[in-house]
């Protein structure tokens, strides 16, 4: 195996075409097609499934794809400093679920390490979206919640794709709602009184099972349910139609505003924040201090 066919491979997953990808690199594609099953028979698996609509990455080639893609990425890194001699920028990533204080966390990160050596990506998205980008290496850290219900499934995932959970932070559930709610002022809210107004709730594609679910209780029987794709549209939402959604009650004012507030839930249900990454992989030094910036709110979280 050659960091040349791993270039090869990682271009033709790319490209979706033997074709195309032959072209971007400059050879035939017989000379491809021939490195690429050489390839395969020398690692025992296919990575490509090919049909007479194109190519497609098998499960099995995602998984290898996503182990050449780091070490290709990293050989580009060293060479363009050590040969090219070009000021190429590190990369760090972080895929969450929609926390305000990981995102408020990520900037305060930006400000220690500065843009200037260093590109920045952070993404805020769906709960199998955030696991699968860590198995794929697309981001370093992935930030989600387990608790009683969803702990035996997602535990289950992680093992299957070498991933490892680290506990950060436990919080009370908290219904987030805006300031002029009329349940806004009151120190503690059951579930059924919430009955007559919508719960808002992250839309989750594909992956749509009750465990993915970024809000507690989802499996309750809500009268009155609203799914949507941002926070943005969520805030929207909870002033338009006087809604709300469970959270962990942590409130990041500066980013949200001041408009909005988190009343502790009638549940003795707690859940557990933290952070998943590769087994076996050491977090990076940013990472590290991004983890630490996350800690901060260990005295913020409500119980």
């Amino acid at each position: 195996m050659t960091l040349t066919q791993l270039k090869y491979a990682t271009a033709v997953a790319r490209a979706s075409s033997m074709n195309e990808a032959a072209r971007t690199l400059f050879i035939s594609q017989p000379s491809l097609s021939t490195a690429i099953k050489e390839l395969e028979d020398e690692i025992g698996v296919e990575l490509f499934r090919r049909t007479n609509r194109g190519i497609s990455v098998t499960p099995e080639g995602e998984e290898f794809l996503a182990y050449a893609r780091q070490i290709v990425e990293q050989y580009e890194l060293i060479e363009s400093k050590y040969v090219s001699r070009e000021q190429t920028k590190k990369k760090f990533s972080v895929s969450t679920q929609h926390y305000t204080f990981a995102v408020d966390a990520f900037v305060e990160m930006v400000k220690q390490f500065g843009m200037d050596e260093y590109e920045f990506a952070i993404h805020e998205t769906r709960t199998y979206d955030v696991i699968t980008d860590i198995k794929n290496f697309k981001s370093e850290i992935g930030i989600l919640y387990l608790n009683d219900f969803n702990h035996k499934v997602l535990t289950k995932l992680f093992h299957e794709f070498n991933l490892e959970f680290h506990e950060l932070l436990q919080c009370s559930i908290y219904v987030y709602m805006w300031k002029g709610h009329p349940l806004a002022n009151r120190c503690e809210i059951a579930l059924e009184e919430l009955r007559e107004y919508p719960c808002l709730s992250f839309e989750q594609g594909n992956n749509n099972s009750f465990y993915f679910a970024e809000e507690v209780l989802s499996t309750y029987e809500y009268k009155r349910l609203i799914k949507a794709d941002d926070r943005a549209t969520m805030l929207n939402l909870m002033v338009g139609l006087n809604g709300y959604t469970l959270c962990s009650g942590i409130i990041c004012e500066k980013l949200n505003g001041s408009d909005y507030c988190a009343v502790r839930l009638k549940s003795d249900e707690l859940m557990t924040i933290g952070y998943l990454a590769r087994k076996g992989v050491n977090i990076s030094v940013i990472g590290q201090k991004y983890l630490d910036e996350i800690s901060k709110y260990k005295d913020k979280a409500l119980r």
